[in-house]
């Protein structure tokens, strides 16, 4: 791991040196076991939120942590390098929290925002339909005004800890086309709203990905948040963070394969030599870590970009897609580093590798980032 990080205050190293130490200690000793089972880490979360790394990005007087995206991510980071299912629902949570503090009325934050950001609590986002996935804007999901509020029926789909958080951020029709879509806030154990079984997933496996269902649930108005109509304006400003998160949790998916792969070049020999000393080999571990580098220069770039309140989306889909294609190759490259070994569970790069493939998938695909890209340029 990078043991000489550029942070801005000394508050940032030491919170750096506490996730680096509740990573080491609660994190990796459980997180081969967990995902080789499918087992949820019961627990791990309510240890993050009682250290306060739940709610970072948020300012303290609701709760939050008061650090910069810079300090924020590096701390997902460090997480998701060791267990990526934890440092992805870190990273959703901190999404699910984004429509309430940015476009929530005064009296919705003084309700609700204390207790999504004090540390008990676990949220989720639901966007993502069967049918609706990059393309947002045909979400069938419908809100249906009624007395007092609105009745929800539809179907939801790939939703991070579905059935297990204790609230999720929906995104329902209220009305046609792409001005149609409304954002709410959903609590857990609402009548009506039911969760498939968990998706047999490549990787992410201690962590649950499932549907949702709404048979008529009631959400009062006060559930609504921002105006009819704006959903898709706070779910794409969300989602600029997001993508963000998901750069971070590559980044460190990748520099735990790169660690791997150097661990075991150091101690396996071949012709008499470490295999690191052949250059071939050596030079395959250069590319690497040019790779794990640069993504992170990346996303940092980006954050710092959010921090500085310059406009950051396409800085956001370069991260996202630079960061989670390096991934994908690093955990390539650090099977190959360990031949055989590497095609196997005993040794993690496997799992690293099954653990990359999705981050260039959700928070948008890197297609669409390539989309986001080049219409920016247009």
């Amino acid at each position: 791991m990078p043991a000489d990080r550029l942070l801005p205050t000394e508050e940032a190293r030491d919170l750096i040196d506490l996730t680096r130490d509740i990573a080491d200690k609660v994190l990796a000793p459980i997180v081969d076991e967990h995902e080789k089972a499918e087992k949820y880490p019961d627990g791990v979360f309510e240890t993050l939120g009682e250290a306060g790394l739940l709610s970072l990005p948020y300012p303290e007087e609701w709760g939050g942590g008061g650090q910069p995206y810079e300090v924020y991510l590096q701390v997902l980071e460090e997480i998701a390098s060791r267990w990526a299912a934890v440092g992805v629902a870190v990273s959703v949570h901190s999404l699910a929290c984004h429509p309430l503090f940015a476009f929530g009325t005064q009296e919705q934050k003084e309700q609700w925002l204390p207790d999504m950001l004090g540390g008990s609590t676990i949220g989720a986002y639901s966007l993502s339909e069967p049918q609706a996935g990059s393309d947002a804007a045909a979400l069938a999901c419908k809100a249906s005004k009624v007395d007092g509020g609105y009745s929800v029926t539809g179907e939801k789909a790939w939703i991070t800890h579905g059935g297990v958080a204790d609230f999720y951020n929906l995104f329902a029709r209220t009305g046609e086309g792409s001005k149609g879509i409304s954002c709410f806030l959903v609590p857990d154990g609402v009548d009506g709203l039911t969760f498939g079984r968990p998706e047999e997933k490549m990787g992410l496996t201690a962590v649950p990905t499932t549907s949702a269902r709404y048979d008529g649930v009631h959400l009062p108005d006060e559930r609504r948040i921002g105006t009819e109509g704006q959903g898709l304006q706070i779910a794409f400003s969300a989602l600029d963070s997001g993508r963000l998160g998901i750069a971070a949790v590559a980044t460190g998916i990748a520099q735990a394969a790169l660690d791997e792969a150097v661990a075991y070049a150091k101690e396996r020999e071949t012709f008499g030599r470490k295999i690191i000393d052949h250059q071939g080999l050596g030079f395959l571990l250069a590319d690497m870590a040019a790779a794990v580098d640069s993504a992170r220069a990346t996303y940092l770039d980006a954050a710092r970009r959010r921090d500085a309140g310059l406009p950051y989306s396409r800085n956001a889909s370069v991260a996202k897609l630079i960061a989670t294609d390096a991934a994908m190759k690093v955990t390539t490259d650090a099977v190959q580093v360990l031949g055989g070994n590497g095609y196997t569970r005993d040794f993690r790069p496997e799992r690293l590798m099954r653990e990359a493939k999705i981050t260039q998938i959700f928070e948008g695909t890197n297609q669409i980032q390539r989309l986001v890209i080049s219409r920016s340029l247009a």
